[in-house]
Order: structure tokens, then C-alpha cells, then sequence
């Protein structure tokens, strides 16, 4: 099982003068917002994402800070909860928020609640109605205290989930008997770019202009390879508060690119925690004045796509012999190419082309250390005899839900034939 860190420690937000601002902002404005440990703090544990005094164009106070920053617990044990779907598009996160008055342990403590579905995409006016279940509980960066966020699925007044709604046939998958005693990890790597507002062109890139090639900015330092690096670690810190099993983040071969990655996490775990993610990052993009974008390939060229790499494995995979059994996922994952494709997130055909580390999106293939490949295996997996298999195909917009879904459905569920069995295994040059 994946361990949840929490630091105690409090958080605080700074803002720092940017020199050479990409927006129409001019150089009196603050703009750049960093994540900071607040060591004036006390030791008791909250998060405050701490504003700072604003100063605009006409030389006004934006004095809201002691407001923001206000703790609760002593005066009330009323908490705010932090109702979190995803909207119309797939890919939208929407929330709100409500007072809670009791103390809750658990998600189906929380009151369900509704929203205007006609209004995200969800719904038709006349009946408007969608209901949110709360199905998984975080701490909140932003507010600190006993305030909470909460991933929710959405359903029908009668109790159907609605079209949107993927964590519900995701939940059935992973609560099948034979896909609980595999007990599925996976370990999924996030890539996002970071965009300037207005012109949404890449954070340090020269408005209408490029930078240098690629090469020096993956895991790069200094002003001229890495832009945006306080937006990375201030969203490392922060989902490490909230209790999302961060594993770490580095900056991509695109500049202006960043990568996080959250695992391993168990089941229908690796959903909630990889959208909570994505929601804690919306919310620092937003005070920090950049535009988050999870396009597949943000800049055409001659420049890196943005993917969800997912690592994966079963109980069988990680134990003695389980190569042989990594080895029988692929060929289950090769006959189901089209289906993995065509859930594993949109536009993303401008990103599997076979170049920039990607396979192409009509072969399946797979291979040892190849990045180039649908599916690769470790040297050290191979070595060992035992351990995971990383799925390159799916994009930085997918799915978490529809992705770790299929891939334990595909693996653990799916029977195919031994005549499609045995000429897959030709194809692929694997003996099972």
C-alpha cells in the first residue's frame, strides 16, 4: 500500500517582483507567487497559503490578507469542505464550497449535495439537477485547519451516474474479487505546461518567438532553462499536505514543461489522487497568474508532447517469476490497442507520431529501456525477473479513472483467445 505523507510544517505564500513580465503587467506589479515553509509558524499543524500585500497600478492596498489567513479552531469546530468534480468536458474541474459542523472520518459522513449540471455541460435546463457523492477526503493547502477537499462522482437525482461521470464503472473494476487479490499499483507521471496569460504561449518563452533548442532544460537550473519552478514546488508541498502520495517532480525537455508523479497508489486510489493533484495545481497556477494547460502537444514542432506515462503492475508482476506474467499483460495490452487508444485522452494523435520519445499511435509495440515504444519494461525488471511495465500512450489530459480502469480490465479481466493469444506472441516476437 502507498504511504500518505502529511508534514506538519505551515505554508505561506510570497510574492516576488518579476523582472521581465510576459503579460501586460508592468514591472511595479507583483506577479511571480512561491510556496515557502513559514518557520515563524508554531508547531501545530496547519497550511496557509499566506497573501501578501498587493500593490497595483494606482498604488492601492489590497488589505484582505488578515481575513484570508483567519484560523477557525478556536472559535468554532464548523469546518469548510471543498466539493470537487469534474465537469462537462472530461477534463474541467469545477468546486464549492459548503460549512460542515461536525467532525467527519470518513467520505459518507459528508452530506451529498447538488449543482446546476446545465451550467458545466452535465445537464439540460429543464432538469438541471446533478447530485455529488463525496468519495474521497484531502486535507486543504489553501485554507489549512480542519478544512478538507473532497473528490466527488456525480449522479442523477434517481441514482445513475451520469455520462461524465468515469470513476463509477472505475470503482466497479477495482472492487472485482479478482482484480482486489492482484492488488494493482500504478504509478502515474504527470506532465503539464505552464503558460503565460493573454498570449498563452509557454512560461520564458519569448512572446511570438522561440528559445534556444531542446537539450538543456530537462532537470535544468538557472534563469535561462527553468521557468516556472516555484509553481512546481509550491504544488509539491502542497499536495504533500493534503495527503496525495507525491513521489516527485522534475522540470521536461520542453521548457516551460513540468512533471510530478503520484504513486504508487492502490486501485481507485490513483484516480482520486492524480485529479485532487490537478485541482491543488489549477488553484497555484491561478494565484501565480499562469494558465495550466494539459494539452498533449502544446507547441507543434520540433518540441516534446506533454503525456501521463502509467506505471503499472499486479501481485503476480512483483512476485518471483512475475516476468512471465508482464510479459502476458502486453500481449493482452497489444490486442487491445485501439480500445487503450481511443480512451487514453484527446489530441492525442499530434503526439504520437513515433518521434520525441513516443511510439507511433496505429503500431503497438514494446520493449527494454525503449522510449520509443507503446509499452516499456525496466532494465531492472528484466534483470530481476519480476516488477512493473510503463504504459507511454496515454496523454497528459487523460482520464486517471478510464486509464487504470483499462488497464486492470485488460490485464486481469480480459480473455482473449488462444489463437488471438498465440498470433499476438508472433507478432510481438514473445514466447509465453
Amino acid at each position: 500500500m502507498a504511504q500518505i505523507l502529511a508534514p506538519s510544517s505551515q505554508w505561506q505564500m510570497r510574492i516576488a517582483k518579476n523582472s521581465a513580465p510576459a503579460s501586460p503587467m508592468t514591472a511595479k506589479m507583483w506577479s511571480s507567487l512561491v510556496l515557502k515553509q513559514n518557520k515563524k509558524g508554531t508547531a501545530k499543524s496547519s497550511a496557509k497559503f499566506r497573501v501578501f500585500a498587493v500593490k497595483s497600478e494606482n498604488g492601492t492596498i489590497n488589505r484582505m490578507e488578515d481575513l484570508l489567513n483567519l484560523d477557525l479552531t478556536p472559535y468554532t469546530n464548523s469546518f469548510i469542505a471543498e466539493y470537487i468534480w469534474i465537469g462537462g468536458s472530461g477534463i474541467d474541474l469545477r468546486s464549492k464550497s459548503r460549512t460542515i459542523s461536525k467532525p467527519i472520518e470518513h467520505p459518507s459522513e459528508l452530506p451529498k449535495w447538488n449543482y446546476d449540471g446545465s451550467s458545466t455541460g452535465q445537464a439540460p435546463g429543464e432538469d438541471s439537477e446533478v447530485i455529488l457523492y463525496p468519495q474521497a477526503i484531502f486535507k486543504d493547502p489553501f485554507r489549512g485547519g480542519n478544512n478538507i477537499l473532497v473528490m466527488c462522482d456525480t449522479y442523477t437525482p434517481q441514482g445513475e451516474p451520469i455520462p461524465t461521470n468515469k470513476r463509477h464503472r472505475a470503482a466497479e473494476i477495482f472492487s472485482n474479487k479478482k482484480v482486489v487479490d492482484e492488488v494493482p499499483w500504478f504509478g502515474i507521471e504527470q506532465e503539464y505546461t505552464l503558460l503565460q496569460t493573454n498570449v498563452k504561449w509557454p512560461l520564458g518563452w519569448p512572446v511570438g518567438g522561440y528559445p534556444g533548442p531542446q537539450g538543456p532544460y530537462y532537470c535544468g537550473a538557472g534563469a535561462d532553462k527553468s521557468f516556472g519552478r516555484d509553481i512546481s514546488d509550491a504544488h509539491y508541498k502542497a499536495c504533500l499536505y493534503a495527503g496525495i502520495n507525491v513521489s516527485g517532480t522534475n522540470g521536461e525537455v520542453m521548457p516551460g514543461q513540468w512533471e510530478y508523479q503520484v504513486g504508487p497508489s492502490v486501485g481507485i486510489d490513483a484516480g482520486d489522487h492524480i485529479w485532487i493533484s490537478r485541482y491543488i495545481l489549477e488553484r497555484i497556477t491561478e494565484q501565480a497568474g499562469v494558465v495550466l494547460s494539459l494539452d498533449p502537444k502544446p507547441i507543434e514542432g520540433d518540441w516534446n508532447g506533454a503525456g501521463c506515462h502509467t506505471n503499472y503492475s499486479t501481485k503476480t508482476m512483483r512476485e518471483e517469476g512475475g516476468y512471465e506474467a508482464i510479459k502476458k499483460a502486453i500481449l493482452n495490452l497489444s490486442l487491445r490497442h485501439k480500445e487503450h487508444i481511443s480512451a487514453y485522452g484527446e489530441g492525442n494523435e499530434r503526439r504520437l507520431t513515433g518521434k520525441h520519445e513516443t511510439a507511433s499511435i496505429d503500431t503497438f509495440s514494446w520493449g527494454v529501456a525503449n522510449r520509443g515504444c507503446s509499452i516499456r519494461v525496466g532494465r531492472e525488471t528484466e534483470k530481476q525477473g519480476k516488477g512493473y511495465l510503463e504504459d507511454r500512450r496515454p496523454a497528459s489530459n487523460m482520464d486517471p479513472y478510464v486509464v487504470t480502469a483499462l488497464l486492470a480490465e485488460s490485464t486481469i479481466l480480459y480473455e482473449p483467445t488462444l489463437e488471438a493469444e498465440a498470433l499476438a506472441a508472433q507478432k510481438l516476437s514473445m514466447n509465453v
